[in-house]
């Protein structure tokens, strides 16, 4: 039937059919005075389930959209470095300059080194080495990623 307490109490006869047929409708009426319906109850659930769902998914593609153009980022500072890197002379002078607290050096021409100190030319990270390129390709790369600017005499 409907709720076995009520029928428990009916068949102890503590209460007639008539009584809990008026209890049940009292309570529906209660109900619906209240706006308190168990499919509405249900129905917010699953709303706000869906809702947190919705906003778990809204993170996961920001995070996932912000790793793309990351990477997108270190892809065009990679090919910007191939594109402008100048030869370096391994017969020349050493230039020495400083990476995350210690002394890095590469050979260059003595005309490298003056346009390396008049800001013409800069000296970038490429994977585990390094390469000097000129002051526009610095730029663009530094729009990108500065951590990949090494150094840059620049008057900026």
């Amino acid at each position: 039937m409907g709720n076995p307490f009520q029928d428990q109490l009916l068949k102890a006869g503590l209460v007639n059919k008539k009584q809990a047929n008026k209890a049940k409708r009292e309570k529906h009426f209660n109900r619906k005075q209240k706006g308190e319906d168990p499919s509405a109850q249900i129905s917010s659930k699953a709303k706000q389930e869906q809702a947190a769902q919705a906003a778990r998914n809204r993170e996961l593609n920001r995070l996932q959209a912000a790793e793309k153009l990351q990477r997108e980022q270190k892809a065009q500072v990679k090919q910007l470095i191939e594109q402008g890197k100048l030869e370096l002379d391994d017969r020349g002078d050493p230039y020495h300059f400083v990476e995350q607290n210690k002394i890095e050096r590469i050979f260059i021409s003595d005309d490298m080194a003056e346009e390396l100190s008049s800001g013409q030319l800069a000296i970038v990270k490429s994977g585990d080495g390094y390469e000097v390129v000129p002051a526009k390709v610095a730029l663009q790369i530094m729009s990108r990623d500065k951590d990949a600017v090494i150094a840059f005499h620049n008057e900026k």
